[in-house]
């Protein structure tokens, strides 16, 4: 969920410009109908339509080597998708911070986008060390321990430690983006598989549910592409391709 070690920064150049992309910059748009908008470091979260409580913010100042006392600060803040007293989904966004000053060129990042057995990678920068974009899918994260033990420590103690916590099995989707001028976001998110499965009822539908998942996981990298390009940088986060309890399956 956090960056790992950045070995130098600079000030913020132009995302369309180190894309090669011609995305029109576009001020203040007004928010989707139904979602509900939130400031997190230099971006502004649209969450689609649902129940979401603000679990809070949290500040982090990264050390950027080789200068001594160089930093990358980010910010980072998490939302709950209840459903009564349940959570379905968590989401945390994490971003530079909006005083974030420059300093050095250019921002060098390491292990950007590691490849896992039974994890779902797409690394559209080929593992270059000047950007980041790297797309991760796990389903079931949670039906062992072992996997979010390994691999998110942190988050997995901190989970235990939350009521009501998520239901089993769930699903671990994050998307990390960087570029050399040091510009930064994740978002991270633990969901209720529910929420991504079509009706299991059907057994070709339930063979196809990988499939969708992942590609509400690309839906994830386009709305963070498209707001990285913008000059208000309002990330409108995909609406859930199922909401509600799934129907029981035909015996």
């Amino acid at each position: 969920m956090l960056p790992l070690a950045a070995h130098s920064y600079n000030g913020w150049r132009s995302v369309a410009a180190v894309l090669g992309l011609s995305w029109a910059l576009v001020a203040c748009a007004p928010l989707p109908p139904g979602h509900q908008g939130h400031t997190v470091g230099q971006m502004q979260l649209a969450l689609p339509p649902g129940d979401w409580q603000d679990l809070g913010t949290s500040a982090q100042s990264w050390p950027l080597l080789p200068e001594l006392g160089a930093s990358l600060p980010l910010q980072t803040r998490t939302w709950a998708l209840r459903q009564g007293e349940a959570w379905q989904a968590l989401v945390w966004l994490q971003t530079t911070h909006h005083r974030s000053a420059p300093a050095l060129d250019p921002t060098m990042w390491t292990d950007t986008c590691p490849r896992q057995p039974d994890v779902w990678v797409q690394d559209a920068t080929d593992g270059s060390p000047v950007r980041i974009d790297c797309l991760r899918f796990k389903r079931a994260a949670n039906r062992s321990e072992i996997w979010m033990e390994r691999n998110h420590p942190a988050l997995q103690q901190w989970l235990q430690t939350q009521a009501p916590g998520l239901p089993q099995p769930y699903a671990h989707i994050s998307y990390r983006y960087a570029n050399a001028g040091g510009a930064y976001v994740q978002i991270t998110l633990l969901v209720d598989e529910r929420l991504l499965l079509p009706n299991r009822g059907n057994h070709a539908d339930y063979l196809r549910s990988g499939e969708l998942g992942r590609q509400w996981a690309q839906q994830l990298r386009a709305s963070v592409l498209q707001a990285v390009g913008r000059v208000d940088q309002q990330l409108v986060l995909p609406a859930f391709p199922v909401l509600g309890e799934p129907k029981p399956p035909v015996l």
